[in-house]
């Protein structure tokens, strides 16, 4: 069965609000919650970029059931695949086991805040491998040390585990992240609904022995009342959605994403992001995504000011909506 889930957009939100409509997502019927991880927002206009994982630690304490996900966070610049090691730990821990570690391999807009130099793609997914490993290697619980070619670790031991290992989600955008990734992590992370993704994260997991995974998207919605509001909505939040990875990572700064994305129109951002009250075709946009062969789909509503109506109104018409059309 198809799993649908709730985005923490923390763009968009501050740290308060995202802990309250966590508990409200729960409450609506949400079957998981998945957390960005920023130190910026894409665009001026979001105004917001609380810590993700202070925030969810809150969340932890605030629900009982969902399950919950960083969307992803960035072990090799920001932070050290030893710290997000343990924050992992740690966060599954106050969960009792609901948290699942998804990684990427990062964007220029937030990893560029410690002075490191960005790298082309290629060396940016040699890095998250590394730090994968790392990780893999802390979780065991044993004394670590590593001598690698971006990381090193002294010494490192991650005192508090969970009693079952926190599952690791990985972001892919192609077949060589495809490659890298299928056996070294358990799930597959990406936002585009593209069906080769799926069958070729499958069959390569077969391939080495693995069992079937999940395989995790996401998509933006802007359900409102009005259309043209919601419209306008997206277009003032959304825009830079458009750009695809390949931009999306490079650029540095919220100023830059404005300039980038300064000749989408309203009619563009409508064209790819739902908006408006018509349930069925937010279910018509989910649609892709299952019979691409994902398992879990993450629904994102665009805009702070619609998430207590939406999460108490439409949310739970919309997800049997949904689970009455997906497989």
């Amino acid at each position: 069965m198809t799993r649908f889930g709730y985005t923490l957009m923390t763009e968009q939100s501050g740290p308060r609000e995202l802990v309250g409509y966590a508990a409200a997502a729960e409450d609506a019927g949400f079957d998981f919650e998945v957390s960005s991880d920023h130190y910026f927002p894409w665009l001026t206009s979001m105004g917001h970029s609380p810590n993700a994982w202070t925030m969810l630690g809150a969340v932890a304490h605030n629900t009982s059931r969902v399950e919950l996900m960083t969307y992803v966070t960035c072990p090799t610049f920001r932070y050290h695949p030893a710290v997000v090691a343990q924050q992992a730990a740690t966060l599954a821990l106050l969960s009792d086991n609901r948290f699942t570690l998804g990684l990427g391999s990062g964007e220029n807009l937030n990893e560029h805040v410690v002075g490191a130099p960005w790298p082309v793609a290629a060396v940016r997914q040699e890095r998250l491998v590394e730090a994968v490993e790392i990780i893999r290697a802390l979780h065991t619980g044993e004394l670590t040390t590593w001598a690698g070619e971006y990381f090193r670790v002294d010494s490192a031991k991650v005192w508090d585990l969970p009693d079952q290992p926190v599952p690791l989600a990985a972001a892919v955008s192609g077949d060589a992240s495809i490659e890298r990734f299928s056996a070294l992590v358990d799930h597959l992370i990406a936002v585009e609904p593209e069906a080769d993704f799926a069958k070729g994260w499958d069959d390569a997991r077969a391939a080495a022995g693995l069992p079937v995974s999940r395989k995790i998207g996401q998509i933006p919605i802007s359900w409102g009342p009005d259309v043209d509001a919601a419209t306008t909505r997206a277009h003032d939040l959304f825009r830079w959605f458009g750009g695809g990875w390949r931009v999306n990572a490079d650029l540095p700064t919220p100023a830059a994403f404005d300039a980038a994305s300064q000749f989408v129109r309203p009619a563009d951002v409508a064209a790819s992001i739902p908006c408006g009250p018509d349930l069925d075709a937010i279910v018509d946009a989910v649609r892709p995504f299952w019979e691409a062969g994902f398992t879990d789909v993450a629904l994102v509503q665009v805009g702070d000011e619609t998430q207590d109506e939406f999460l108490a109104s439409v949310a739970p018409t919309l997800l049997d909506k949904l689970r009455t059309a997906a497989p």
